[in-house]
C-alpha cells in the first residue's frame, strides 16, 4: 500500500489503487473494513473495485478531493458522456466498479479511472482520444497537456513515496503516516 498509495495518504493525490492477495474473501472484506476504521477519521475511504481469483483491487481515495474533480467542468463532461452522475461521488465510484467488472471480461479497463486518481482531465481525455499513443510525456500517467505541471507532480509523488517508505522502515505506523484532511 505504501508503494502505490503514499501520495493519497499524504493528501497530495485524489486517489490510488493497490491490490492484495487473499485466501478468504470474508477475511479480505474484514481487512478493508479495518482500513476504513482508520481512514474515515483521516478523510479517506477504501473501496474494493474488483474481486478476482484470490486478489482484490482496492481504490483508496479522499472523497473531498474527488468532489472537486467532479466539479471540474471538463472532468464532469467526460464522466457524463460515459453515463456517470457527476453530482454524486459515491455513485461514480459504484459505476466505476461496475465498469471495471464488465470490461475485465474483455481484457479492457475504463480509462476514465484517471480522473478518479486525480490525473488532469486534459490528459485523461487525450489518452482516450489517442488510445494511449502520442503522449508528450510518460510517468505515473501519460501526459497530453501541461508537461511542466505533470513533471512537478511526478517528482512530488516520487519524493512522497520514498519518504513514506523510509518512515515505514524506521517504524512509523500506517495511521501515523496518514495526513488528516477535513472532508
Amino acid at each position: 500500500m505504501i508503494e502505490h498509495c503514499s501520495p493519497t495518504l499524504a493528501g497530495i493525490k485524489t486517489g490510488s489503487l493497490f491490490s492484495f492477495e487473499y485466501e478468504d474473501a470474508d477475511e479480505a472484506r474484514g481487512h478493508i473494513k479495518r482500513l476504513n476504521g482508520i481512514f474515515v477519521r483521516k478523510g479517506l475511504r477504501a473501496v474494493p473495485l474488483a474481486w478476482g481469483d484470490r486478489r482484490v483491487q482496492v481504490y483508496i481515495y479522499r472523497p473531498s478531493q474527488l468532489r472537486k474533480v467532479l466539479e471540474d467542468r471538463e472532468a464532469s463532461a467526460i464522466l457524463r458522456r460515459l453515463g456517470y452522475d457527476a453530482e454524486s461521488p459515491d455513485s461514480c465510484v459504484r459505476l466505476l466498479s461496475e465498469r471495471i467488472a464488465s470490461m475485465a471480461a474483455n481484457g479492457g479497463f475504463p480509462h476514465e479511472i484517471g480522473l478518479f486518481l486525480g490525473y488532469p482531465p486534459e490528459d485523461v481525455k487525450g489518452f482516450m482520444e489517442h488510445k494511449g499513443r502520442g503522449a508528450r510525456l510518460t510517468g505515473p500517467w501519460k501526459v497530453y497537456g501541461d508537461t511542466e505541471l505533470a513533471l512537478r507532480r511526478f517528482r512530488a509523488f516520487k519524493k512522497c513515496t520514498e519518504d513514506y517508505k523510509a518512515r515505514m522502515d524506521r517504524g512509523a505506523t500506517l495511521e501515523g503516516l496518514i495526513v488528516a484532511l477535513a472532508d
